[in-house]
Order: structure tokens, then C-alpha cells, then sequence
């Protein structure tokens, strides 16, 4: 039987996990898009044992590492070789993988965070890239999407991530999806991202 999916539908080949993180991480659920560029998109959640899943995880970290936006350096030989084992200790992250055939285009990673104000988890965007042939295509926004469907299902008050100024493609296809950067009142600013790196 053949099933016809328009531009920007979903079609769930499993019902999604989405009541706690353990059951994302080890579903196999994935959810095939068919973007505007007629492509047909499937996005996996990862499995941190699977081998297949940790290598193109950290192949496409890797490949955002190198980009000028991700600081244009590769990633360490350990970090690739560790990558999936240490996020799989970490209860409170999840990733996503989108696929266009078997050929891996985009990645998500995301961790679980909490909002006092709201006293409801929030879910932060840590790294999100898609590779550069496919830019431009909607993965970003699918793959946002089922980041949105995650967060809902968990009851989270809002998505959060961080995206360099002169980043102006990834600006744009967070605005597209509804992001804004963060205040609380116009009067007193927006918010900015600071960090103190720790030596080892």
C-alpha cells in the first residue's frame, strides 16, 4: 500500500514516547516528513547503545564542530569515541537524528531543565545543526517540531537554545518556528549567554 504525505505532515510509525526521557532514548520510534523540497525526511530517536546511532552522532557533531559556527575546529578523538556513552548517563537528555534515506542530515541533542517560575521542566536546545548540502530544505523545522512534541508531551513551559548573533540562516529558522530572544521586561534588556570556561 502506498500512503501519499503532503508537504509539512507527519505520519508516526510508532505513537510517540514522550513520558520520560529512558523511553525516548531506547524507542525506536521515528516520524517520516515530506518537506516543501519534496524530500522524505525520517527522524530517529537515538539510541546512545546503538552503535550505528553513535556514529552518526558524532559524525555530524563533528561536522558542526568544523563549521565557522560551531568554531571551525574538529572535535577531539576522545570526544567522538565517548560521546554517545557519556550522554547515555545523563537521564535528562535526549537526541534526534534526521535522515534522508540512510544518509544522516541533522541532529538534535537536548537536556531536560527546569523553570522556577513556571515550576515546569523546560527543554534546552544544546546542539542543533543540519548538515550543509541539505540547509534550507525544512529539516530544520521538522526536526524543531518533534523537539516541540517531546517538550508538550513532558509538559515543559518552553524550549530554550542559544544561537550566535551573525548566525543569521539558523536566526531566521528559529524565528520561523517562534523563538525570540529572552526578556522579561523591555525595559531592563534581553538576556544574554555567558559562560566562565573551567580548566581541567
Amino acid at each position: 500500500m502506498t500512503t501519499r504525505i503532503s508537504a509539512g505532515t507527519a505520519l508516526p510509525i510508532h505513537p510517540p514516547a514522550v513520558d520520560g526521557f529512558n523511553r525516548i532514548r531506547s524507542s525506536v520510534t521515528f516520524v517520516i516528513y515530506r518537506t516543501q523540497a519534496t524530500m522524505q525526511l525520517s527522524i530517529i530517536n537515538v539510541n546512545y547503545a546503538d552503535a550505528r546511532h553513535a556514529a552518526h552522532l558524532s559524525e555530524l557533531l563533528d561536522a558542526y564542530a568544523r563549521d565557522p559556527m560551531g568554531g571551525g575546529k574538529p572535535l577531539e578523538p576522545e570526544v567522538r569515541t565517548n560521546l554517545a556513552a557519556a550522554l547515555a548517563r545523563l537521564p535528562y537528555a535526549f537526541s534526534l537524528l534526521a535522515y534522508t534515506g540512510t544518509e544522516p542530515v541533522g541532529l538534535a541533542t537536548c537536556f531536560e531543565s527546569f523553570s522556577t517560575f513556571a515550576c515546569r521542566p523546560i527543554i534546552n536546545i544544546h546542539d542543533f545543526m543540519v548538515t550543509r548540502a541539505h540547509r534550507g530544505k525544512g529539516v530544520s523545522q521538522h526536526l524543531l517540531r518533534r523537539i516541540e512534541d517531546i517538550a508538550r508531551g513532558k509538559n515543559c513551559c518552553k524550549i530554550s537554545l542559544e544561537v550566535l548573533t551573525n548566525n543569521e540562516a539558523a536566526r531566521g529558522a528559529y524565528r520561523k518556528f517562534g523563538f525570540q530572544p529572552y526578556q522579561l521586561d523591555p525595559a531592563v534588556g534581553t538576556a544574554e549567554f555567558w559562560h566562565k570556561p573551567l580548566e581541567n
